[in-house]
């Protein structure tokens, strides 16, 4: 099979990314995948869920996974780092164990004891490990490198992640360990629902991820920041296919103080531009948030399907009119999103979560649907005679004609005889009956106003 690197494959062979923390586990990934994908930062740790990303190698293509550092020492003092501190630790483990080829990746310079340990833990495994030493640009300590080979390794690789050192040859080695026997060309027609999650921490962006994709490929965690890498995994429900991105959770500006979480943040706002929908989630029993309203209008603003869901519905108290309640509440905050679907879910036990799929789908036949430019005209006729524009002298307009633009966003351009007359609450009436009249009725509608051909 002649592997083209703009289709889409099936049965990758696996690749894991291993290590202590801080020997360049993320720097390496961006270097294999030729893009800047997981967050790299010189504090230990920074990586905590496994990212994973299909990506070519030497012209073959992998499905290549970035794991957690394997720490030794974990903060006893700090009981909520020592928590995650293991939770990483057995989430790479897991990665490594399921891998099919292992790059176990150590810094240039003295063997720790976490190194060693890490060593001894995959002994097992070692017919498919490939050692490699990184940081060793320019011959740097080179000679202590070669020292690994004592630890039973036939070969090491001398590698800089940063640099592009010796990148070539470790990808070579790469390819010629994986077996692409069972790799097929993935020729499905339906294109796949592309959903990002979206909220505050600790909305159980995570947990619903894990569930949809009946995996752990996120982190679960009570301590708010788990998340930190967009973690991207795919399901099919209904015979419908998904792609779903975890982002970290989104907090104000005053109160992120991390590089690592601003990184986190400002990645979790850019899967807005890769998403078909955004699944704000929101935690029912502490309610909305000023940033909560920020994440939608950025949403919008891209022409985003979005849908509130309210996690923990299981938690709320069974008093009758709650659920009105919430949605008058969500209403009142979100004045023109009415037509936004709001569903009450459990991410835990799975309540609701049909419903919010199904939604999903809905959204993303209306976000990729197109009208003729004749049928846009013929409604724009009848909408006009229903609610005529103003006949003042300074007030009067008409459209002329329109044409949609563009799909996901969906976008219309409407050519007006007067476009400084044409009003804001006539551009909400036009939008109005595009939801209702034309089918677009659970997605944003965006209008662009342009002079008729005569005005100009």
């Amino acid at each position: 099979m002649i592997f083209v690197p703009e289709l889409k494959y099936r049965n990758l062979p696996s690749v894991v990314l291993a290590g202590r923390p801080n020997v360049g586990k993320s720097t390496l990934f961006n270097r294999l995948a030729h893009k800047r994908r997981t967050i790299t930062d010189p504090t230990p740790g920074v990586t905590r869920d496994s990212v994973a990303m299909d990506v070519f190698i030497a012209g073959k293509p992998v499905h290549l996974i970035d794991t957690g550092g394997f720490k030794l020492d974990r903060d006893e003092h700090d009981n909520n780092e020592s928590c995650l501190d293991n939770l990483v630790v057995e989430k790479s483990l897991q990665s490594i164990q399921n891998a099919d080829l292992i790059i176990l990746i150590f810094a240039a310079g003295e063997m720790t004891g976490e190194d060693e340990e890490f060593i001894a833990r995959l002994r097992a495994l070692r017919n498919k490990i490939i050692p490699v030493v990184n940081k060793t640009e320019g011959g740097r300590l080179q000679a202590e490198a070669y020292n690994m080979l004592s630890y039973g390794f036939d070969k090491v690789h001398l590698i800089s992640a940063a640099h592009g050192d010796n990148i070539g040859e470790l990808s070579d080695a790469i390819i010629a360990r994986l077996d692409f026997s069972k790799v097929e060309l993935d020729e499905g027609e339906d294109s796949p629902v592309k959903i990002a999650l979206l909220g505050k921490p600790n909305t159980g962006k995570s947990t619903l991820s894990n569930r949809l994709t009946a995996s752990d490929s996120s982190l679960v965690s009570d301590i708010p920041g788990t998340t930190r890498d967009v973690i991207e995994g795919s399901f099919v429900w209904k015979d419908q296919s998904f792609f779903v991105l975890d982002t970290a959770g989104i907090r104000r500006k005053s109160k992120v103080h991390e590089n690592i979480e601003y990184y986190s943040v400002n990645r979790a706002i850019k899967t807005l531009d890769d998403c078909d929908v955004a699944i704000l989630m929101i935690d029912a029993l502490e309610g909305l948030s000023e940033q909560d309203k920020k994440i939608t209008a950025l949403a919008v603003e891209r022409g985003r399907g979005v849908i509130f869901a309210l996690n923990k519905w299981d938690a709320m108290p069974d008093i009758k009119n709650t659920f009105n309640a919430v949605r008058d509440r969500i209403h009142f905050l979100f004045g023109k999103m009415e037509y936004a679907p709001i569903i009450p879910i459990s991410a835990k036990n799975g309540d609701g979560i049909g419903d919010l799929l199904n939604t999903a789908v809905k959204m993303h036949r209306q976000l990729y649907r197109k009208l003729s430019t004749a049928t846009i005209n013929e409604l724009l006729e009848k909408w006009q005679a229903e609610y005529p524009p103003p006949s003042g002298p300074s007030t009067r307009f008409k459209i002329k004609y329109g044409l949609q633009i563009s799909e996901n966003p969906v976008i219309f351009k409407l050519f007006v005889s007067r476009p400084k007359a044409f009003s804001e609450s006539y551009a909400a009436y036009i939008r109005n009956k595009i939801r209702k009249d034309a089918g677009y009725s659970l997605i944003p509608v965006t209008l662009e106003i342009n002079p008729s051909r005569k005005n100009l």
